[in-house]
């Protein structure tokens, strides 16, 4: 039992308060009610399992300076997790039970029931506002007593500030203003205190810490609050204890510890050794190309964690560098896992698979904890396999803002138990619930996932928790857009400030670009706005290395060093196809697709593989059909507008027929590949010949980076100088060029005119190839840049583009800075508190996803056809009467899965909704159903659908072009 010297200076009656002070109600606790103290001891012994089995070296070193010394810090994390509902020891929750309120007021602790009633106030902001008093008295510091109460106060996921503590209408009496309540909240404070293992005549002042911790340090622990109350509060690990003598530590951890057992948690890869010269070679099968060494040495000369760009040709093996890395850093610099992040869901699920086969190198097991987090993960097979039939809990996981499924507590509906049976190959289940999937020990998913850890929503600090401790890598960074880069900027600051070892991969970055991701990042290490005096130098070739850290002396350190590519350059020929309709500001494709068949007849007279590359759907399915009345079946189609099951096959027979020769597959005499900028990123195949509408010359090399990209391929003699032939506008000699609407909507003007400028410098003005990629750094270079580029005849067209450009992008950096996790000015403030004040409320699902990304939302759909016998997958497999799906179909029914255009979404929102039969499924229960019927055509609105098993989607009943 609890020693009742731990409350000796008490009256007696203390033990009696203490045990009718309830924490959880009897219908919230398996049916006993649990003791205050007994649920602030079970959080503090799962706090210690936490410690011990999950917490990053890293943290676990920082918390004991924090406490004074080495095994101090353990103690103080577990008190930390305990005392966040200390505020339940006030009379505004102790009336919210009858019976709760009944044992509480006969062991003579008492109250207004006119002044209670009716009155809410929470018991988050409750107890950090009597925590805030007790520590006052216990002598701790100000600064101090600043740093922790938030952790109490934002504990179900917003933190106020100090001046929204205050019970409503100042009505002190939900706090309990009399002497037994404050001598009750004093008593339980000391004797929780004691029992964590704080002894003295004034165990309070004993727990206070030595130092003050960074804020972002403070927003990961708020997390881990949140992370030990939730498990702490599950009523089937932590059923309820109402006798007092019951209720000590030692029996929390015997709770604690079988409760981390059933759940299954673990942390990550544990202290790791530090990485040898031939590791490279055992997690890949073959040494390090020497871009890949050099990014390992320039990582081994860091001297501290810190930040590393990595700037590499399409091709060059930038991935498996930046793995070999997060394991050098992480064995140096305490990091327990790994968070890797890409542009798109589509990417990140062939990394989801590279992740784990890495894994399984470096540590037996280790592949089966990475979770895959994005938000129609349930549509990727690998991961349903993995998850051995337990079904996909929390569905919307990855959505950090829905309060769909908590109860008045701010608990999550979705607890979990351990998966019974054979083990799990993926993480606990646990991770996989509402917000907490960073908190896996391995995380690959979207750069989304880390934007929204730079988001001032509700429980913000899970996210944080998950990422620090880790090591953070994000691909093909450049892919970021102005608004995107606002939240990426302020992850990177509160990841620089916490000491997390950063990498960052591109193809090339524009200088400025460059510039603000290493100032974002120092800043925060400096814990200040902007680092002083950076001057960061260019890198002097390509592929290029610039790491940045702050040093022993508190100052940054920049090293950057260049080196070459495995591969000589290429010399590509650079060709305009001018485009008469472009010029004309006609709308009809047929002309620039007869000038595109006309060019692919010349040049694969002798056969060849060709790709072309077009900035719409529209005018992809357009040219496709052109296409293919000239050379039949040799065509093959890839867009966004296909659903899943046709865009994976067809991906897959592309990648087969124009992948690597090494995979043994057989290149067709002749291919053209028409597709959208799907085939801008992660897409591994090569072309003899690529035709390309202009996009800016970043995205522009991008494509390039498909042609001749693998060794040892045999190419029609026409077709052995790499060729990219640039459509999509119409070049004059005595004016701005005309350019195509739609690739103006989606990039705007100005950079697609400095684009065209350096098109036109290739092709008329001398010299007609470019060196690739020595000569990409260069071009991205000239392009972003300030300096003259266009023509002078083109200058008053660029002027008014960059006009319009800038004021736009100054509107959506505004328009950024509503959401983004910290307000102008506000980086240096030394706490939490506040940190929410402004934040938004709820949010539809809409606009959680369009958070961090400001392009026109879009809904996916399930497609299935209704035909008089009922419904059918898209592949003509039966389904139930109302729709249901036996399991043996759920792969048909979801590969009918369709993005809609922008101009849709609001219609397939209001309109559409899951089948009768999908209402109870695990996978299908939000998924919206597009019934297409007997000819695969529907109604949507004011708009007329047809899905055609060749083109995919096709939308008419508005304007046929210019959507994306």
């Amino acid at each position: 039992m609890v020693v009742e010297g731990h409350w000796r200076g008490y009256p007696p009656e203390v033990g009696g308060w203490l045990g009718a002070l309830w924490g959880k109600s009897a219908g919230r606790a398996g049916g006993t009610a649990n003791l205050l103290l007994s649920h602030m001891l079970d959080t503090a012994a799962v706090a210690e399992a936490v410690w011990d089995r999950y917490l990053p070296q890293v943290t676990r070193w920082r918390l004991d300076g924090l406490a004074g010394g080495v095994g101090k810090g353990r103690r103080l994390f577990a008190w930390l997790c305990g005392i966040h509902d200390l505020g339940k020891a006030t009379p505004a929750f102790q009336h919210l039970d009858a019976a709760g309120e009944a044992a509480v007021r006969q062991a003579g602790l008492t109250w207004d029931k006119y002044a209670v009633k009716g009155s809410s106030w929470r018991h988050d902001k409750a107890g950090a506002r009597v925590l805030r008093a007790l520590l006052a008295e216990a002598k701790w510091s100000e600064e101090q007593v600043g740093w922790v109460w938030p952790l109490v106060a934002g504990h179900h996921g917003l933190v106020p500030t100090v001046g929204q503590l205050a019970p409503p209408k100042k009505n002190e009496k939900l706090q309990g203003h009399s002497r037994p309540w404050r001598l009750a909240q004093r008593a339980l404070v000391e004797v929780f205190s004691r029992e964590v293992g704080y002894d003295g005549e004034s165990p309070l002042s004993g727990v206070e810490p030595v130092l003050v911790p960074s804020r972002a340090m403070q927003l990961q622990l708020s997390g881990f609050v949140v992370m030990a109350d939730w498990i702490a509060s599950d009523e089937r690990h932590f059923t309820g204890v109402s006798d007092l003598s019951r209720v000590t530590m030692s029996r929390a951890r015997q709770r604690a510890a079988a409760a981390w057992s059933k759940l299954e948690l673990r942390g990550g890869w544990g202290a790791l050794a530090v990485p040898g010269p031939e590791s490279f070679r055992d997690r890949f099968g073959h040494g390090p190309r020497p871009s890949q060494e050099l990014v390992l040495d320039v990582v081994r000369r860091m001297g501290g964690p810190g930040l590393v760009i990595v700037e590499a040709p399409m091709g060059e093996g930038k991935t498996k560098a930046a793995l070999a890395v997060a394991e050098a850093l992480a064995a140096r610099y305490g990091a327990d896992g790994l968070f890797l992040g890409m542009p798109t869901q589509a990417t990140a699920d062939p990394m989801f698979t590279q992740v784990r086969s890495w894994l399984r190198e470096v540590g037996d097991g280790l592949e089966d904890q990475v979770a895959l987090l994005h938000g129609k993960r349930m549509f990727n097979k690998e991961w349903r396999g993995l998850l051995e039939g337990a079904g996909e809990w929390g569905q919307g996981a990855d959505d950090p803002f829905s309060s769909v499924g908590e109860d008045e507590y701010g608990l999550p509906a979705d607890s979990f138990d351990g998966c019974e049976g054979a083990a799990r190959r993926a993480p606990a289940e646990w991770f996989l619930g509402r917000r907490r999937g960073l908190l896996s020990p391995f995380a690959v998913g979207t750069i989304d996932q880390l934007l929204y850890a730079a988001t001032r929503t509700k429980h913000v600090m899970l996210r944080t928790a998950g990422l620090v401790g880790k090591v953070v890598i994000l691909d093909e960074v450049h892919a970021a857009d102005v608004y995107m880069s606002q939240f990426l900027l302020e992850g990177l600051w509160w990841l620089g400030q916490a000491g997390v070892p950063v990498v960052l991969l591109s193809a090339t970055l524009p200088p400025e670009q460059r510039h603000r991701l290493v100032a974002a990042y120092l800043a925060g290490a400096q814990s200040a706005e902007e680092p002083a005096g950076l001057g960061l130098p260019e890198p002097q070739g390509y592929p290029s290395v610039t790491a940045a850290w702050v040093g022993r002396d508190g100052r940054p350190e920049l090293l950057v060093e260049s080196g070459e590519s495995w591969r000589g350059d290429l010399r590509v020929q650079v060709e305009l196809l001018n485009e008469a309709t472009v010029a004309a500001r006609g709308d009809d494709p047929g002309t620039a697709d007869a000038a595109v068949a006309d060019c692919l007849k010349d040049r694969l007279t002798d056969g060849g593989c060709a790709l072309v590359i077009r900035n719409t759907v529209a005018r992809a399915q357009s040219t496709f059909e052109s296409l293919r009345k000239e050379f039949g079946s040799d065509v093959r189609l890839l867009h966004g507008r296909l659903h899943a099951g046709h865009r994976a096959d067809r991906t897959q027979q592309v990648l087969d027929f124009l992948g690597p020769p090494s995979q043994g597959h057989e290149r067709p005499d002749r291919l053209i590949v028409v597709a959208t900028q799907l085939a801008e990123q992660s897409f591994d195949v090569d072309a003899d010949l690529l035709i390309t509408d202009l996009a800016p010359i970043d995205l522009l090399l991008q494509r390039i980076g498909r042609l001749h990209r693998h060794d040892g391929v045999k190419r029609p003699h026409r077709l052995c100088r790499p060729t990219v032939v640039v459509t999509g506008l119409h070049l004059h000699d005595d004016e701005a060029p005309h350019i195509l609407g739609a690739s103006e909507k989606i990039y705007g003007r100005y950079l697609l005119l400095r684009t065209a400028a350096e098109i036109k410098r290739v092709t008329k003005d001398g010299g007609d190839t470019w060196g690739i990629p020595g000569q990409v750094p260069d071009l991205v270079a000239r392009v972003y840049g300030t300096g003259p580029v266009v023509p002078d005849t083109w200058a008053e067209a660029e002027t008014q583009a960059r006009q319009d450009w800038e004021r736009r992008q100054a509107e959506r950096r505004e328009n950024a800075t509503r959401y983004v996790l910290t307000r102008a000015g506000e980086h240096g403030e030394p706490t939490l508190a506040g940190l929410h004040r402004g934040a938004h409320g709820k949010l539809t699902e809409g606009q959680f996803e369009a958070l961090v990304r400001d392009g026109e939302r879009s809904a996916e759909v399930v497609l299935v056809r209704r035909t008089g016998s009922g419904f059918h997958a898209m592949a003509g497999r039966r389904l139930g009467p109302n729709g249901e799906v036996a399991a043996e179909l759920l792969d048909d029914v979801l590969a009918g899965t369709v993005r809609l255009p922008a101009k849709l979404t609001a219609a397939a929102e209001q309109a559409l909704g899951p089948l009768a039969g999908w209402r109870d499924h695990p996978w299908l229960r939000y998924s919206l159903a597009l019934e297409l019927d007997e000819d695969g055509e529907a109604t949507l609105g004011d708009f007329r659908l047809r899905y055609d098993d060749d083109l995919g989607l096709v939308v008419s009943g508005g304007r046929r072009y210019g959507w994306r």
